[in-house]
C-alpha cells in the first residue's frame, strides 16, 4: 500500500460516506492522506461529524448532498465535487438501498421497488462512472501519473451464490457487477474498473446484535468481513495499477458457501 505521503494530493469521492461501511471507507482513505469528498443523501448530520473526523486526519474534505434517484442531481453533486477537488482521482460508488422482497413471499418485488433499487443500486453508479471518465479524458492534472484513477463499485459477496431474499437488491447489484467488467474495457485505458464484494460485515434491517455475530461467523474462516477489512481492500485496489476488470471478493470466504437463505435469516 502506497505510504500517505505518497497520496496526499489526491482525492476520492465516496458516495454514501456518512455512516456505515462508506463511512469507514471515507476514512480510511483519509488515513492514507487522500483528500475526502462526502456525498450524503438525508444524513447530514452524520455527513458532517464524518467530515470533522475526516479533517481531524489532516486532510481536506467537504460534504457534498445530492439524492442519487435524480439524474440531474447527479451531475450537479460531480460538478460540485470535481469543482472543489480537481485532484479526484478515485470514485467508491457505495451508496445503495438495501430493503426486502422476494418473489414468492408476503413481500413480492414490485415495479415500484425494483426501480428504485436499480436506480440508486445500478443507474447511479453508471452516470457517475461516466462523469468520471469525461472529467479525467479531460483533466490536465499531472497528480500522481504513475498511477491510473480508478472506479471501485461496491458490489455483495451473494452474488457468487444467489439465494432468493432480497431480489430487487440482488438484481440491481447483479447489473453493476456485470457492468465492471463492460466498463473496463469501454473506459481504458484513461480510467480502470474494479468490483469490491464485502460478505456481511454490519447489521442489517431488524437483526439484532446477537443475530448478527452468529451470521458473521459463517465462513469457512469462521468469521466475515469488518468494515476496516472492506476499506483497506478500497484503498488498496486504488492504487494498484493493473488491476481492473475483476471483482475482490473480502468476506472471509462466505462467497464459498452456498445458502439458500440470505445469511440474516438463518441465525434468527
Amino acid at each position: 500500500m502506497n505510504s500517505p505521503l505518497s497520496q496526499q494530493q489526491k482525492a476520492v469521492l465516496v458516495t454514501g460516506a456518512a455512516k456505515r461501511l462508506g463511512r469507514e471507507i471515507a476514512l480510511q482513505f483519509a488515513r492514507q492522506g487522500w483528500d475526502v469528498a462526502v456525498h450524503y443523501g438525508r444524513s447530514e448530520k452524520e455527513a458532517l461529524e464524518t467530515v470533522k473526523q475526516l479533517q481531524s486526519l489532516g486532510v481536506r474534505s467537504q460534504a457534498f448532498q445530492a439524492d442519487l434517484a435524480i439524474e440531474s442531481e447527479i451531475k450537479s453533486l460531480f460538478e460540485a465535487v470535481s469543482k472543489e477537488f480537481p485532484n479526484l482521482h478515485c470514485l467508491v460508488n457505495s451508496a445503495s438501498i438495501f430493503e426486502y422482497d422476494r418473489a414468492n413471499s408476503e413481500t413480492p418485488l414490485s415495479s415500484k421497488s425494483l426501480q428504485a433499487h436499480a436506480q440508486v443500486n445500478l443507474a447511479a453508479p453508471i452516470l457517475l462512472s461516466q462523469l468520471m471518465f469525461e472529467f479525467q479524458k479531460n483533466s490536465t492534472s499531472t497528480v500522481d501519473d504513475a498511477h491510473l484513477p480508478s472506479i471501485i463499485q461496491l458490489l455483495d459477496q451473494k452474488l457468487i451464490n444467489l439465494n432468493p431474499d432480497y431480489l430487487s437488491y440482488t438484481l440491481s447489484k447483479a447489473a453493476l457487477a456485470a457492468s465492471v467488467e463492460i466498463l473496463a474495457v469501454d473506459l481504458a485505458p484513461i480510467l480502470r474498473v474494479v468490483g469490491l464484494a464485502p460478505g456481511i460485515s454490519l447489521p442489517s434491517g431488524d437483526q439484532t446484535n446477537e443475530g448478527f455475530a452468529k451470521a458473521h461467523q459463517l465462513t469457512p474462516l469462521g468469521k466475515s468481513s469488518t468494515p476496516t477489512d472492506v476499506a483497506m481492500a478500497a484503498v488498496f485496489l486504488a492504487g494498484s495499477n493493473a488491476i481492473t476488470g475483476t471483482t475482490l471478493y473480502v468476506d472471509g470466504g462466505q462467497h464459498l458457501l452456498p445458502s439458500s437463505r440470505d445469511v440474516m435469516f438463518k441465525t434468527s
